[in-house]
C-alpha cells in the first residue's frame, strides 16, 4: 500500500466502502468488483495512468469508468468510483481497492501469503503451499499472491504479515555461508 499521507487518505476511503458493502451485504460483491479492477490496473498502465492524469476532466473519467464497470458490477462499486473521481481520490483507486480487500481477508479469517519462487509454482505446488500456509497460521483460508525471482536460485520464500519462511535455496547458502564464518 501507498505510505504517508495517501495511506491515511486511502484506509478511510477502503473502511466506508466495507461499511457500505457490509450494510447493504454486498461484501463479496464488492469483493469481486474490487478484485477485477486491480486486474483491470494491473494489466493496463494505460488506464490506471489516464485515472491518475490530472488533466483529464471528471467526466471523462466517469464516462469510461461507467463503461468499464457496465457489465457486472455492483451499483454501490460504480456509486463509490464516481465519489472517487468527484473528490479527486481516483488516482489512488488500487490502493484503495488493496485496502479493501485485506479489510476483506480480517473480516472473513482469511491470511495473504505473498509467495516467491524462482520459478512459476504449478497448481499442485500453490495448493501444497496454501494448505502449508493455513495450517501453520490457523486461518480459515489463503489468498496467494505469486511472484518469481530467479536470484532465489530454487524454492520458496513465504511471507504471511511479519512472519518469513525462507526454503529458498538461497537462504539455505546464505545460512550456510554464515554458520561457517
Amino acid at each position: 500500500m501507498q505510505s504517508g499521507v495517501s495511506a491515511s487518505i486511502v484506509a478511510p476511503y477502503a473502511e466506508a466502502l466495507m461499511s457500505i458493502a457490509k450494510a447493504h451485504n454486498v461484501v463479496d460483491a464488492i469483493g469481486d468488483d474490487v478484485q477485477s479492477l486491480r486486474q483491470m490496473l494491473s494489466e493496463s498502465s494505460d488506464f490506471a495512468q489516464f485515472l491518475a492524469n490530472p488533466l483529464v476532466g471528471a467526466q471523462t473519467k466517469k464516462g469510461v469508468l461507467s463503461q468499464v464497470t457496465r457489465d457486472g458490477f455492483n451499483a454501490y462499486t460504480k456509486n463509490f468510483l464516481m465519489l472517487l473521481v468527484d473528490r479527486s481520490r481516483v488516482f489512488l483507486l488500487d490502493a484503495i481497492c488493496e485496502q479493501y480487500q485485506s479489510l476483506l481477508r480480517d473480516l472473513k479469517g482469511i491470511v495473504l501469503a505473498e509467495v516467491t519462487s524462482a520459478s512459476e509454482l504449478s497448481h499442485d505446488q500453490v495448493e501444497a503451499v496454501r494448505e502449508k500456509v493455513k495450517s501453520f497460521t490457523g486461518a480459515n483460508g489463503v489468498d496467494i499472491s505469486l511472484s518469481t525471482d530467479a536470484d532465489l536460485i530454487g524454492g520458496v520464500t513465504i511471507k504471511v504479515g511479519s512472519q518469513v519462511l525462507d526454503a529458498s535455496l538461497r537462504g539455505q547458502l546464505r545460512r550456510l555461508a554464515l554458520s561457517l564464518s
